[in-house]
This record gives C-alpha cells, structure tokens and sequence, in this order.
C-alpha cells in the first residue's frame, strides 16, 4: 500500500482494489500548492471524509463530479453533499461500517466539531467529528484519527481494530499538539508507522512534527513525516 500526504489532513491512499482520497483539501492549501491535482486525483475510486469543516470536505463536492468516486461521510455530512450535487454516497455514523470491494471503513469517535458556515453567516452542524479506521485484504490496516484531542476510548478503538498505520494530527489549537499526540500512540496504541498530519498548513498552528517526533523517540513505531506530495510505503 503506497500512502501519499498532500498537506493539512488529506492524503491518498492506493491499494491493490481501490484509490482513496481522505479529506481532500485540495484548493486553498499551503501544502498542496505546487502539486498536480490531475496527478495526484487521477484514478481515484472512493472519497472519504472524517466530518465536515471546510478543511476537510474541501474539493469533494467538484472532485466526485471529476472521478466519479463514491463518497463516505457521516449521515448528516452526507445528506449534505446529496443537496450540492454529489450523487454516489455511502453514509454511515460512529461506530458503524462500511463494506466495499476489497476494503472496510469503520467510523470512531473523535473530540471535535463538524460544521459549514454559509454565506448568510449561518452556521449548519454537520454530524459529528470521526476517526475514520480501514481494513484492507492482506494488507495493513490504516486509522486516520481525524480532527481529534486524546481520549481513553482510543483504547478500545486498539482493541477492536488493531491498526498497523495512524495518521495522526498534531499541530496543537484545533487538535491535540505534537507532545499530547505522542502519548496518545504510546498509552493506547501499538501502531507499526505513525505519520503526523495537521501541521505546517496555517501560521496559527505548528509548523513542524519536531515535538511529535521528539516525543515518539524511543518509541519501536516508525514515524514518517514525508513532505507534500511524497509517498510512504507501508
């Protein structure tokens, strides 16, 4: 499996069945500035989306159109993106899993908020905020936690689901930072690779994993912070 970070919290993940997009914030990112949207969207096959602010839903609506992907959010998230014009969707809410060829998509919890604000300044909740966990056929088993503060049920989620790969995020303010992030890992997880996302994006946040990856020194996880655009192998 080949997972390519494209900034903030989007990344693309490309199995043997299937090519995912996850929070496509493509337009309006620092870090996906200077990358080749056809190239890096080309082929996609499904659209995931951890919850709904505009960082995270990002380009979905246009891409679904582009790609043809099938889309998965939370219910009310999806119910949504069926009023904008996004016609293949899988909804679906905490706890809850989704079945597709070659690969399973369950929703965690994550603390967070999940909302749009429209032009008129009204502002719509959107469900709520989700880790998203995917098990593929024979091949490893990625958590993208989503927008999220550390929580002790991440225990159970370990339990349960046993993931290899966490896209962690870790730029402090809108999530946990890059310290809290670390024990997080090591208190309730026993991930194989762990690649922080949710940084360098915005000047309000932190600009680099340095605290993440001091904390998870010593750690038997590998951590990857690849640049923009840059894939890991797992």
């Amino acid at each position: 499996m080949k997972i390519t970070w494209l900034g903030h919290a989007a990344f693309r993940l490309d199995s043997a069945k299937a090519s995912i997009l996850i929070d496509p914030f493509l337009t309006h990112n620092p870090g996906f500035a200077g990358l080749d949207r056809k190239d890096m969207t080309k082929g996609v096959t499904h659209i995931l989306l951890t919850h709904g602010h505009g960082d995270h839903v990002g380009d979905t609506v246009e891409l679904a159109r582009e790609t043809g992907a099938t889309v998965l959010a939370n219910a009310d998230l999806a119910a949504w993106l069926g009023t904008k014009g996004v016609d293949k969707l899988e909804m679906g809410n905490t706890g809850g899993t989704i079945h597709f060829e070659g690969f399973t998509v369950t929703f965690t919890n994550a603390l967070h908020s999940s909302a749009q604000v429209t032009e008129d300044g009204v502002s719509h909740a959107l469900g709520s905020a989700n880790g998203l966990m995917m098990h593929f056929e024979d091949e490893a088993s990625v958590l993208h936690m989503g927008d999220t503060d550390i929580f002790s049920d991440m225990k159970l989620i370990h339990e349960l689901h046993q993931p290899d790969v966490g896209i962690v995020p870790i730029g402090d303010r809108f999530t946990m930072g890059g310290a809290v992030a670390a024990l997080a890992c090591q208190r309730f997880f026993d991930f194989k690779t762990a690649i922080p996302c949710h940084y360098g994006s915005f000047p309000i946040i932190d600009q680099t994993p340095e605290k993440f990856v001091a904390g998870m020194d010593g750690t038997r996880t590998r951590v990857v912070a690849p640049q923009p655009g840059a894939a890991v192998e797992v």
